[in-house]
């Protein structure tokens, strides 16, 4: 209490409206103080940052920004952000105020976690993380001294954005000493480039799930150097290692979160989240309780490494030793209980005492003197007015907050999971299944009411989860089907079938020969895929046939699909059954498949007998000649009658040869 008394901030009222009035943590960075927001007559805690940042223009600058987006988030595991300022040199920030533990306190006083308890809180805390990732914020800080548990069981997240700020300043390099007391939850990508994401966040919390079963940090060294050197070159080790007979299942979620490569790390605190419900439902892991401290002891958004505590409640005994300093109340892991003073137990610190033996007096036992009777029946009166008393505030309970419940936050859960903590709070689950590109089977895309909403008991809370990728799939057996029947089998598939001709050796016109992308490919809704429909084998030339025997050219032609004509013709030049060529000719270009050819093949020369004309007259001779298909050349010797031919009689020649003849007198 002195050095509250000597702290020259408490008692300042800041820009007019906050009033400090007790210091609660003090650390390197910041002090945190409680007080009062006068304008709203609400308690806030109050964050003052260390004179040495406050006095530097880029930390203002980052802090002023960082506040803005911190204070822009809203979620039931995140403690909230409500202002920021600057006055006469104190750059502060106003946050709520939650009555409770750190994460480390508990850690200290209990020790390790058993795998359930670990879970109950790293759930929550994964929770807020992935709101603040759906918005782009990343925390850069998570460690146990940021993971607050309040009086009532509700976990938060503290301090979004205050590690980015102060790394404007330059200040927070490993071997500075200002990030000694966290340096055990930096991933390897902070340490080595400065640089932090999503998975970042994701390799803090994989630590402090380690430090929860184990009950301490997986490194530890002289210095915040062989830490960080221990972050950067080695792989965590599991949790089994140290508390042997942690589940395998456990210890490769710890692996997962703590790989040295960001990449190989779950995308975001959600796809984290995701995996610890997949491990808690391969486990069957039941749902515990976990210590919440009793103690109404408000919480700093980030305490200090050695914070000046504020006194317990009116009443409170002071405790014998750390361990047994408080007396603890449970709450169901994971959920927020939001409940009124009204609505919570009696606390072990208010047990009824024992009724003490009253001294004897001279009246006999049973005989009841007018003063015991009196006070007997005041008794009775009084209890009478208490009980009545008790109904009165019941039912005002229940018509006043008592019949709302918040809404749990169960986005990203398993389907059963979700379904317990909806029913866990007292409200009715109605499930509608959808198909998610971004979502994986099993898993709540969405709840309405959306999470913290406050709405009344019984009603009913709707979960959109997912069924997975929807596809759809082309059968194979579609291929070589005819057009039609093809689109009949496909008209109540969701897809675009885009129609396209195109040639084919073997399926016939008209039918199907593929699809693009092929048959069997998975296809989102009304994707669209091609159908080939064959309109038959390609044109081809005719082949060059000439000078092959009939049987060669026909067999070339016929192999390429075509129909052959044969036709013979006389050829004086070509012998009988050689080919002369094709109708059309082999330039005429590609003709389709099974068009007809004509094979024009050679007889030889046309040879016929040549008449006897000897001893008949000229013209005779003429005339019987040009009919046999000859042309007569004569030659006159002093007469008229043929006496010598040439070819002679009945001799073979070409039709249309010359045959002389030679006239004379005989």
């Amino acid at each position: 209490m002195e050095t509250t008394l000597l702290d020259p901030v408490v008692g300042l009222v800041l820009e007019g409206r906050y009033r400090v009035e007790r210091r609660l943590a003090r650390g390197g960075m910041s002090t945190v103080y409680e007080g009062t927001d006068l304008r709203l007559d609400r308690r806030v805690a109050i964050k003052v940052m260390a004179e040495a940042l406050a006095s530097d223009p880029s930390f203002l600058a980052s802090f002023n920004r960082e506040a803005r987006s911190a204070a822009r988030l809203s979620h039931l595991n995140v403690v909230s952000v409500s202002d920021q300022g600057e006055d006469d040199g104190f750059v502060f920030l106003v946050m709520e105020l939650v009555r409770g533990q750190t994460l480390r306190e508990v850690i200290h006083q209990n020790g390790r976690l058993s795998p359930e308890q670990a879970f109950a809180v790293l759930a929550p805390t994964l929770s807020g993380l992935s709101a603040a990732h759906r918005t782009g914020l990343i925390h850069r800080d998570v460690k146990p001294e940021n993971i607050l548990l309040s009086s009532d069981g509700v976990v938060k997240v503290a301090d979004f954005g205050l590690a980015r700020a102060v790394a404007g300043t330059g200040t927070t390099s490993v071997t500075s000493g200002v990030l000694l007391g966290t340096i055990a939850y930096l991933a390897p990508e902070q340490i080595e480039r400065g640089s932090a994401d999503a998975r970042s966040d994701v390799y803090a919390a994989g630590i402090v799930l380690y430090e929860m079963l184990t009950g301490k940090p997986p490194y530890s060294g002289d210095s915040a150097l062989s830490v960080a050197y221990q972050h950067v070159n080695n792989d965590v080790p599991l949790p089994s290692s140290r508390v042997p007979g942690i589940p395998v299942e456990i210890d490769e979620l710890v692996r997962s979160a703590t790989r040295r490569d960001p990449a190989a790390r779950p995308l975001d605190a959600g796809a984290f989240l995701a995996e610890l419900f997949d491990v808690s439902t391969d486990l069957a892991m039941t749902r515990v309780t976990v210590p919440v401290p009793h103690r109404e002891s408000p919480r700093p958004a980030h305490p200090a490494s050695n914070p000046q505590q504020d006194h317990g409640d009116p009443g409170s005994t002071k405790p014998h030793s750390a361990r047994a300093s408080h007396t603890y109340r449970t709450a169901v892991l994971g959920t927020a209980t939001g409940r009124s003073a009204a609505q919570r137990s009696t606390s072990p610190d208010t047990s009824v005492q024992g009724v003490m033996a009253r001294p004897m007096t001279g009246r006999r036992p049973g005989s009841d003197g007018p003063a015991r009777r009196q006070r007997r029946n005041g008794r009775i009166v009084l209890a009478l007015i208490l009980v009545l008393a008790a109904i009165a505030g019941g039912i005002g309970w229940w018509y006043g907050s008592g019949r709302y419940t918040e809404a749990p936050n169960v986005v990203g859960f398993a389907e059963a999971a979700a379904v317990d903590a909806v029913q866990d709070a007292g409200l009715d689950p109605i499930i509608t299944e959808v198909f998610s590109e971004t979502v994986a089977d099993d898993k709540v895309i969405s709840a309405d009411p959306e999470a913290g909403a406050e709405i009344m008991r019984g009603s009913t809370v709707s979960l959109q989860v997912s069924k997975g990728l929807e596809r759809f799939v082309v059968d194979e057996a579609l291929i070589g089907q005819p057009e039609a029947d093809v689109r009949a089998a496909l008209v109540d598939v969701p897809i675009a079938v885009v129609p396209t001709e195109g040639f084919h050796e073997e399926v016939p016109a008209g039918s199907v020969f593929g699809f693009e992308p092929p048959a069997g490919t998975e296809l989102r809704r009304d994707e669209q895929v091609t159908m080939l429909v064959s309109v038959g084998p390609e044109p081809r030339a005719i082949p060059q046939v000439a000078g092959a025997t009939q049987e060669e050219a026909q067999a070339a032609l016929a192999a390429l699909g075509f129909v052959v004509d044969v036709r013979e013709e006389f050829n004086s030049d070509v012998v009988a059954g050689i080919a002369l060529g094709t109708e059309p000719a082999a330039d005429a270009g590609p003709q389709a498949f099974g068009a007809t050819i004509v094979l024009v093949v050679s007889k030889g020369p046309d040879l016929v007998a040549v008449p006897n004309v000897i001893g008949k007259d000229r013209d005779t001779a003429i005339a019987e000649l040009q009919v046999a298909g000859f042309v007569a050349e004569a030659t006159s010797f002093l007469g008229d009658r043929v006496s010598q031919q040439s070819p002679g009689p009945d001799e073979l020649a070409e039709r249309g040869s010359t045959v002389s003849i030679l006239l004379s007198f005989f």
